[in-house]
């Protein structure tokens, strides 16, 4: 019988529980379960739990939960390090490695994977992705982005209607998304705007470099049509000249962020109107209220798909969700190479989205609707769903 252990990376979703739920359920009758708590700090540390019953039933009552039930967080491995995990894992007799994670995760999955080999370990290795920021390659969107796009498009139309009532006291509003140095969770901002009128009446991407004087143009022509402006800025977005706001350094990974606490002051200085800026933090990957149905399932999906390629024998692969056509909702889990993944760096927001908002927003609609118009969408995930448990 397989010994698999399974971990969880990097920043969690909404939904990361889900794949992980989905994961265990595809394989529990069939292997051996271990857990690596804390992600690749905890493997490196030798922190881990054996999947007894009470544990497993633990994971399950996780299902629904926002944040990563194993632990998750960042912990770039040295050399050395990678090298004492596989021997761990060697010591452990574990013959298959699972980490549900974003590009972090994906280029210390494909690592271990090189050093196990290296070492002439036969290990098993997959990699199932998740991020809210949709920035992994080789795959059309990422489990956890749905959601974050779903709470931050709900999340900027209402703030909006909050300025738009107060216009009188205040005129401006900068609205502060993640994304890293991608801009999907930004532009998602604008998909329930139905009017000139409402905001956001400006996004800031980081694919697109920003002139101050521009922006400050932008602003000045919005209040003065509408009484107010609402502008959204990824957290990535480089000025013209070439700066990025990073806020700190954590083990070696640049935190960005505060780039609305920038704009801010400039407007005031220039414009002399009264601003405030929100940033929409945490929330963003872990409001449970604005889960995306259509995200949630196919985080599920995921992990079943996971589960089902370690008793196929796949290895140094990642799941990928491939969209078979636009018109109707379709989906199919496909295996892609990990060593691709972890070499092919972010993926960003591609000039015919960025120049065509409404060509986004209808890729973006399936996670996007409210409840009940989604009915058709799921019922092909369903259908996705049996047809994987029909396959073994």
């Amino acid at each position: 019988m397989k010994k698999v252990a399974i971990g969880q990376a990097g920043g969690p979703t909404s939904v990361i529980n889900a794949t992980l739920v989905g994961l265990v359920k595809e394989l529990m009758h069939d292997v051996q379960l271990s857990f690596i708590c804390n992600g690749y700090d905890g493997l490196v540390h030798e922190n881990m739990r054996k999947g007894n019953n009470p544990f497993l039933n633990w994971i399950f009552q996780q299902e629904n939960k926002p944040g990563a039930c194993l632990g998750s967080g960042r912990y770039p491995m040295s050399h050395e390090e990678v090298v004492h995990a596989v021997e761990f894992l060697k010591n452990e007799k574990v013959n298959t490695l699972i980490f549900i994670g974003g590009n972090g995760t994906m280029e210390a999955l494909h690592r271990i994977d090189l050093e196990a080999m290296k070492q002439g370990y036969e290990l098993q290795v997959i990699g199932i992705p998740k991020t809210v920021d949709n920035d992994i390659n080789y795959t059309d969107h990422a489990p956890g982005f749905g959601s974050a796009a779903n709470y931050v498009a709900h999340a900027t139309r209402n703030l909006s209607y909050d300025l738009q009532s107060m216009r009188n006291f205040e005129q401006v509003r900068i609205i502060e998304t993640m994304g890293r140095n991608a801009g999907w969770l930004a532009a998602a901002s604008g998909y329930f705007k139905k009017s000139e009128e409402e905001g956001p009446h400006i996004i800031a991407l980081p694919e697109r470099r920003m002139r101050k004087e521009s922006l400050m143009s932008a602003i000045e022509s919005a209040v003065s049509r509408y009484g107010y402006a609402v502008m959204v800025v990824s957290e990535g977005v480089v000025w013209e000249e070439g700066n990025q706001i990073e806020k700190d350094i954590i083990h070696d990974r640049i935190v960005l962020g505060g780039i609305s606490n920038e704009i801010e002051n400039s407007i005031t200085e220039q414009l002399h109107v009264k601003v405030r800026s929100e940033i929409l933090g945490m929330n963003q990957r872990s409001f449970s209220p604005l889960v995306s149905p259509v995200d949630k399932e196919e985080a599920y999906l995921a992990g079943i798909t996971g589960g089902y390629w370690v008793k196929q024998d796949l290895s140094s692969v990642m799941v990928s969700i491939r969209r078979l056509q636009e018109e109707r909702y379709e989906i199919q889990m496909k295996p892609v190479s990990l060593k691709d993944v972890a070499h092919s760096g972010e993926r960003l927001l591609p000039d015919h989205f960025i120049d065509n908002p409404k060509r986004y927003y209808d890729w973006l609609r399936p996670f996007m609707e409210d409840s009940g118009v989604n009915q058709p969408i799921l019922a092909s995930c369903n259908k996705l769903k049996q047809t994987n448990l029909n396959n073994h």
